[in-house]
């Protein structure tokens, strides 16, 4: 049994210190220069990944070279192995750091229980909080949080958290100890309790912050930590208010994704604005019939709305009631003027000294909007952000409302859907700090110098099946600094583990920097594999014939193998294709919210037909948006098949695999796949239009902003788009979709997405009359030939629904539009 096992008879007291050292270590890397940090950077991972973590302190900075560099790196290692946090060179003047405390919402049972077990600091803060917190409550506040025991191993992963639950559509009830915990008298207290001891421990590692906000109940931690209150007359405050709140009606809150002037006029009398997030995200919050009704009449303007999990109606009018007592009791407690800046939520801008002596402030924050997208403007540019408390809705909103201004947002709490360690969660924050250029007192640290040799520069990866050449050797050097990784086995493509175009014409400059050759982008592409590579550069420097190369068997950047990864900006983390598309995809699907915003809803209990569906971005949202939803997705290209099914795997989606296209009669077609331009593969391939429509796509993303290194990539636009097509041919099969919904019984379709690149005629025309009663919307993506998309959406509309066609901004020059209908609307 490891040592940091707790087991079933330990209980929330036996929850000590380990017995031995952390299975966690965060070392900071500082290099005299790039070279030297690779080096130094090589030599730890190898290091750590030779056998378990056995350090005497959690962090510990190495120098490599000369001392005071300006070349930065982190490494994260556990007995999982060792991972990269990057690598960068930061900038003379040091960043301030602004604490972000959030509100209720993101909390959950044990949040923080291994940051408890394993950081003295957060330990004494707690406990001292939950001595204080005992007559009060009349109970420990610790027992809430941490409610039973744990048979997590210290160093192993969180356990997997249903994100339905999250999102308040699981269909299992709450337990016993969530639901104390969410109850409102204690959920407040427990929250500060929490956000108050990891404020302590970021202190401790020397990270003090400049400025602060809080949302809601978040800034009564900003108050506390810049003295406006003293930490009993907080507990006090927050105790009693909770107490307070959880004597009034129960209420409803509701979020609303209008810009604040359109969703004010649809409030009423009874519903109050409670919160503005971002320029079109507001929170509504009132009696739970009145937010009913303006759900309703939300959804017949086809307003985006989700309910927000909550007990009652915070900040709006249903709090008045008690705003007299509240000012009350802030009246028998000290209130100083702020020794650290921070924003109030009532104004959205930095608190006076007024505000925060007058007892009556906090009854005025009750009862207001938090404005919180307004205080987010209110914080000085430059600044790093760090989520201080459980999940990283704030990191979110940051990055929304802030822009390009946000910068560095750092979360260090982990979200209940991530599976990992709340130590690694947290180390690895100060890790991204490191890497920041965090103004932070990172003397208090261990320091010591690191011996960098030639071997450790070249560091070839441990599992290799040979021997690396010196090219090989040198060439995976470069590889692992770009993508963030040793991992590289000789014959998997560089863009199948994590490579994109903009990645490869770094590497192009680098190769010609290490090895005196000039590789074309198309050569990259064409010997895409470290062994292959390596190969076509020894090649070249010996004068030798690529062509020859290409004829022994190398020649494409695809080996079916792919290996990448990649996190989503929801914390999703998934296998993908092609990191372009991926986010292309994700923001049009998560982020943009497109389908919703034009009417579409996925309703719980839901039949979701998903035709086209590529590596399975669309199924993963259908799985998530509602509860018990059920999908059946069609990918003709094997190489996204495979991928689409480890990502349904790895996320538990309730769906049906078939590897065959649809149409409108039953036969085998050939199918044109383009591995680095997936979505364009298509089984009626026109190159020359392709090509025309990716050019346009390219200089609609350049001219909005939206496409990192855009002078790199126009250097070698037209080698671009070639080997943006490189075309592999599959046989397919062809099914009418009609001949799927008998098989399968499918009684009700509540959504069908169709996205077949020129053959969406062919799949409607393949829908039985009997059938199309069956279906209630209906999204496809169409090609405007001939007026093809005015006949679409007539034949749609005769079909009973309301049928609108658009087309995205990123598309204009292009025939790519998008139809949108929904049944009876």
């Amino acid at each position: 049994m490891s040592p940091y096992t707790i087991t079933a008879e330990d209980t929330y007291e036996a929850a000590g210190p380990p017995s031995g050292p952390l299975p966690w270590h965060l070392a900071l890397i500082s290099g005299d220069g790039g070279a030297t940090l690779d080096a130094g950077l090589a030599g730890l991972k190898a290091r750590f990944e030779n056998g378990p973590v056995r350090e005497d302190v959690p962090v510990r900075i190495r120098t490599a070279g000369a001392p005071g560099g300006g070349h930065r790196g982190a490494v994260l290692a556990g007995d999982g192995g060792a991972s990269e946090l990057g690598a960068k060179e930061v900038a003379v003047q040091a960043a301030p750091v602004a604490f972000m405390f959030p509100g209720l919402g993101d909390h959950y049972l044990d949040m923080g229980r291994e940051l408890y077990r394993d950081f003295a600091v957060f330990r004494a803060a707690l406990d001292s909080c939950a001595e204080a917190l005992t007559p009060e409550l009349g109970l420990d506040i610790g027992e809430v949080l941490f409610p039973g025991p744990s048979d997590r191993p210290g160093g192993a992963a969180a356990p997997a958290v249903d994100l339905r639950r999250m999102l308040g559509r699981d269909t299992e009830p709450e337990s016993a100890d969530e639901r104390r915990l969410n109850s409102t008298r204690l959920a407040q207290p427990a929250l500060f309790v929490i956000e108050y001891a990891l404020a302590k421990l970021w202190e401790s590692w020397g990270i003090r912050p400049s400025v602060m906000i809080g949302y809601s109940l978040g800034e009564y931690v900003a108050a506390t930590l810049a003295g406006v209150l003293s930490l009993p007359d907080a507990l006090t405050l927050v105790a009693r208010r909770a107490a307070l709140i959880d004597t009034l009606p129960q209420g409803a809150m509701l979020a609303v994704m209008l810009p604040e002037e359109q969703v004010r006029p649809l409030l009423g009398e009874r519903v109050s604005l409670s919160a503005v997030n971002g320029p079109e995200f507001c929170v509504a919050a009132g009696p739970v019939a009145d937010v009913a009704e303006l759900e309703r009449r939300l959804v017949e303007q086809g307003a985006v709305s989700r309910r927000v999990r909550s007990t009652h109606a915070f900040h709006s009018s249903m709090m008045e009631p008690i705003a007299g007592p509240l000012t009350e009791l802030a009246a028998t407690l000290t209130l100083n003027t702020p020794r650290i800046p921070y924003i109030s939520n009532v104004t959205g801008l930095p608190i006076t000294d007024e505000q925060a002596t007058d007892p009556g402030y906090w009854a005025q924050h009750l009862v207001s909007p938090v404005r919180f997208a307004d205080g987010l403007g209110s914080l000085p540019a430059g600044n790093l952000l760090l989520e201080t408390g459980p999940g990283q809705t704030l990191s979110s909103l940051a990055t929304v409302v802030r822009g390009s201004e946000a910068g560095t947002v750092v979360a260090s709490m982990r979200h209940p859907l991530e599976r990992q360690s709340d130590t690694a969660v947290a180390l690895k924050a100060l890790g991204r700090l490191w890497l920041g250029g965090a103004d932070a007192d990172w003397d208090g640290f261990p320091v010591e110098s690191m011996e960098v040799t030639a071997a450790d520069e070249h560091a070839a990866p441990a599992d290799a099946a040979r021997a690396l050449s010196t090219t090989e050797q040198e060439l995976h050097a470069l590889w692992a600094r770009l993508l963030k990784t040793d991992q590289l086995p000789l014959d998997i493509s560089f863009f199948e583990l994590g490579g994109n175009s903009l990645l490869a014409t770094r590497l192009i400059l680098r190769i010609g920097r290490t090895f005196d050759v000039d590789l074309s982008l198309r050569q990259v592409y064409e010997f895409a594999t470290l062994a292959t590579m390596a190969a076509a550069i020894d090649t070249l420097r010996t004068g030798g014939d690529l062509a020859a190369l290409a004829d022994q068997g190398a020649g494409s950047s695809h080996t079916g193998s792919s290996l990448a990864r990649h996190t989503l900006p929801n914390g999703l983390e998934i296998s993908h294709q092609n990191e372009a598309e991926t986010r292309h995809f994700y923001e049009d699907i998560f982020d943009h919210r497109t389908y919703a915003k034009n009417g579409i809803s996925i309703p719980d209990g839901a039949t979701v037909v998903d035709v086209g569906g590529n590596i399975g971005l669309f199924t993963l949202f259908s799985h998530y948006e509602a509860k018990d939803v059920r999908v059946f997705t069609f990918e003709p290209a094997p190489p996204l098949f495979k991928i689409l099914s480890q990502n349904v795997a790895e996320h538990g989606v309730d769906a049906r695999l078939f590897n065959i296209g649809i149409s409108d009669t039953e036969t085998e077609a050939n199918f044109t796949f383009y591995p680095r331009s997936s979505g364009m593969s298509s089984f009626h391939p026109d190159a020359d239009e392709e090509k025309h429509n990716l050019r346009t796509i390219i200089a609609n993303q350049q001219r909005a902003g939206a496409t990192e290194g855009g002078d790199q990539l126009a250097t070698y636009a037209d080698e671009l788009i070639d080997v943006r097509f490189e075309a592999i041919e599959f046989t397919a099969r062809l099914r009418p979709l009609s001949d799927v919904i008998r098989e399968q019984n499918i009684e009700r379709i509540d959504l069908i997405k169709i996205d077949v690149q020129k053959s969406e005629r062919q799949v409607i025309d393949g829908i039985a009359d009997e059938d199309w009663p069956k279906i209630q919307q209906m999204v496809l993506e169409a090609h405007d030939a001939d007026g093809e998309v005015a006949r679409l959406v007539q034949l749609l509309q005769d079909r009973g629904f309301t049928a609108t066609a658009e087309q995205d901004e990123l598309y204009v020059g292009t025939d790519i539009h998008n139809i949108y209908a929904v049944r009876g609307a």
